[in-house]
């Protein structure tokens, strides 16, 4: 099976010049742990990771204990630290040079890379332009589907349907 098969098409994406508030809206409003960025041609530049702006916000340690060393006191500094940084452009926390895949490429190969990098969602590239993305779920779908059909596997030549 291949990935043209199984990813999502239609991408959420951000410019380089969102800012650190924007972007939190979008992880806590789609619930996707990374977020494609491209230019306005769809040309990829790279992938948001929620873990690396989350990374951004928390108060480091000495910072921790120069504020009392508890858990209340650390929170309240990420809260803080999240409101400095609220209207930053997210250009610095951008992954760059991310794994890609190509439409073409075999979905067995890609469920192993994500399984043994610890990726959730990678980015489907055509020509540098983003034209989807294939996630763990996809693959679980994938894989439930053909399940559903007695093993048989899909059609090369369709996507999945979107609700099972």
């Amino acid at each position: 099976m291949l990935v043209k098969n199984l990813m999502t098409i239609y991408p959420i994406c951000l410019s380089s010049s969102t800012n650190i508030r924007h972007a939190a809206e979008i992880f806590s409003l789609t619930e996707v742990s990374d977020i494609m960025v491209v230019d306005e041609e769809q040309n990829f530049i790279g992938v948001l990771s929620e873990g690396d702006l989350l990374r951004a916000l928390m108060p480091d340690f000495e910072e921790i204990l120069g504020a009392g060393g508890t858990l209340y006191h650390a929170f309240e500094l990420f809260i803080q630290k999240g409101s400095l940084l609220a209207e930053d452009s997210i250009a610095h926390l951008i992954i760059h040079n991310p794994i890609t895949v190509k439409p073409t490429d075999e979905v067995a190969k890609i469920a192993t890379i994500m399984i043994q990098k610890n990726i959730r969602r990678l980015p489907v590239l055509e020509d540098n332009k983003l034209i989807g993305t294939i996630s763990r779920s996809d693959v679980c779908r994938a894989i439930i589907f053909n399940a559903r059909r007695g093993g048989k596997q899909i059609v090369e030549d369709g996507p999945l349907p979107a609700s099972l």
